[in-house]
């Protein structure tokens, strides 16, 4: 099912010219809001095990604007993304009267549009100094948000070459790193659930980029050319509602593939064509975690109006997904509503809806290592958990966050707490653990009194 602007044979060739010239360089950094691997995991990252104001703060700086979206690195930089309000006082206006809404349980609580400046920034990563900034765009959105949401919500993405900001019905727009525009896409307007709002962020692979576009409207899947953003495919999603879940893209035996969840069905399709390979039911309504990828094995999950977690073997999946061999188990208690699933090691850590319950389940074999863990000190969840050096971080709403030993038993290692409130994901690189919040960037590091992990 492939409709206008497919190049299959273009496609192939930019995967196979771009791929060749891979490295491992990626693996240093934090390229996705996911990290290098989109599974939360630093593979050379060593951040500090405790924080406050007072301890272990490189630096801080005060952000503007509002945004969801989480900070990506790669070399010496931090790249954000923020929609700026161009008239402070309605906008605060517009979200006083969602709150008030919400007190008096009107449904849905949404913060009315105004004019916004959409904000591409890279600062330093040695004090948080801004070294670019880039209007991407000023006009003002068609559609409302949710009251925790914002116009910003969506991740940047890079590959170390070109970095893309996505802000959803307001545009597409690639720079390269030094911030010089090369192009820019107006895929339309997204019509999201309840004017929730957006915040699928784009994938990249080689020199094709993907964006998942659901909504209460014609959904689709399309493929970009990195360099110049030209449609390579375009795979309709009929039936397909509101998700915020961001595409993966993986390796299998018959090719890459990209995978997307969906409350109708979660599907594989193939990078080069768009051509569906495989599909699966399951999910719940409003999917918004993004899938993960272990050892041939997707994991997809959902956790509003009902639990799901599936692990599927995209080797072997084909066609209408029933056997076995293809679904190898699924999990169906306690799983994530805002926050995606971590994969570290043989274990799969996720936490419940978006509260301060955490599950660890056996990656092979969906068993059960534990389960009804409170997290103490914290209590909502949006950021999605992330680990390094045998540690698993989680950051609550409210400023405080835990930091716990990964392995087959819970072990707090410490609780933490900021002046601020965090609803975006960490990064980590090398030392260091970059925390966005509403207010804030802060730069966590250690000072001469810590020692580091090794």
């Amino acid at each position: 099912m492939r409709t206008a602007g497919v190049h299959s044979f273009s496609v192939a060739v930019l995967l196979v010219a771009s791929l060749a010239g891979a490295t491992e360089e990626r693996d240093r950094y934090w390229p996705t809001w996911r990290g290098p691997d989109q599974n939360g995991v630093s593979p050379h990252g060593d951040p500090p095990v405790s924080w406050s104001e007072t301890e272990n703060v490189k630096w801080k700086i005060k952000l503007e604007g509002r945004s969801l979206a989480s900070p990506i690195v790669w070399g010496d930089r931090i790249f954000l993304l923020s929609a700026v309000a161009i008239d402070e006082a309605a906008y605060s206006a517009s979200q006083e009267a969602a709150a008030e809404k919400m007190e008096r349980r009107q449904w849905p609580p949404a913060v009315e549009p105004v004019r916004q400046r959409f904000v591409v920034q890279a600062r330093s990563r040695k004090d948080g100094s801004l070294i670019w900034e880039r209007e991407a765009i000023e006009q003002t959105p068609h559609e409302a948000h949710y009251i925790d949401s914002s116009f910003a919500s969506a991740s940047p993405v890079t590959d170390g070459e070109v970095l893309l900001a996505h802000f959803g019905s307001n545009g597409l727009f690639a720079y390269d790193l030094d911030g010089k525009p090369l192009w820019d896409i107006d895929l339309g307007d997204m019509r999201t659930r309840n004017a929730f709002g957006e915040g699928a962020s784009p994938a990249i692979r080689g020199d094709v980029v993907v964006v998942n576009w659901d909504h209460e409207g014609d959904s689709f899947i399309i493929a970009l050319d990195k360099k110049t953003g030209r449609e390579l495919w375009r795979t309709p999603r009929p039936g397909e509602v509101s998700t915020w879940a961001t595409p993966l893209i993986v390796e299998s035996k018959r090719g890459l593939q990209v995978v997307v969840p969906g409350t109708g069905k979660s599907r594989g399709y193939s990078l080069e064509t768009g051509e569906e390979l495989w599909s699966l039911s399951g999910m719940t309504v409003n999917t918004i975690p993004s899938p993960i990828y272990r050892d041939g094995v997707v994991y997809l999950a959902s956790g509003y109006r009902g639990n799901m977690l599936q692990a599927v073997a995209v080797d072997v999946a084909e066609g209408e997904v029933d056997g076995e061999s293809e679904l190898l188990w699924q999990y169906e208690r306690d799983t994530p509503y805002v926050p995606s699933v971590l994969a570290y090691g043989d274990q799969l850590y996720f936490i419940k809806h978006f509260r301060n319950i955490l599950t660890s389940l056996d990656a092979r074999t969906g068993e059960v290592v534990f389960n009804q863990q409170r997290l103490d000190g914290i209590d909502n969840v949006y950021a999605s958990p992330v680990a390094a050096a045998g540690r698993i971080y989680i950051l609550g709403r409210g400023g405080d966050a835990v930091v716990l030993e990964h392995g087959r038993e819970y072990k707090l290692l410490a609780k933490n707490v900021l002046d601020d409130g965090f609803d975006a994901s960490p990064a980590i690189v090398d030392g260091e653990l970059y925390l966005r919040g509403r207010e804030h960037l802060y730069c966590i590091a250690r000072d001469s009194t810590e020692p580091a992990s090794r």
